[in-house]
């Protein structure tokens, strides 16, 4: 059993940065594809940034240029630095970790932008 843990939410202007964390329990977790996911409300969650454990990463479109997934295997730690944040990227981020067709996610940390 994976558990996942997010921090690093707030309230940001438009324009500016915050560093999301998702700390993963379990020594297993190091080695499922970890990434994160936000849903605004009314809206279907959606990928934002997953990294492999070897550090590949693939980004949603909307993100590029702007955000930045890393990870610590060792640490079982994974980040999301967002800069350049828009009114648009306002969502609750969650963390996920998967386990071939199991998904295990966090509780969610909201990200509010102000314009």
């Amino acid at each position: 059993q994976v558990q996942l843990v997010e921090s690093g939410g707030g309230l940001v202007q438009s324009g500016g940065s915050l560093r999301l964390s998702c700390a993963a329990s379990g020594s297993i977790a190091r080695f499922y594809p970890m990434g994160w996911y936000r849903q605004a409300p009314g809206t279907q969650r959606e990928l934002v940034a997953v990294i492999t454990r070897g550090g590949f990463t693939n980004y949603a479109d909307s993100v590029k240029g702007r955000f930045t997934i890393s990870r610590d295997n060792a640490e079982n730690t994974v980040w999301l630095q967002m800069n350049s944040l828009k009114p648009e990227d306002t969502a609750v981020y969650y963390c996920n970790a998967k386990a071939g067709a199991t998904n295990y996610w966090g509780k969610g940390t909201l990200v509010t932008v102000s314009s």
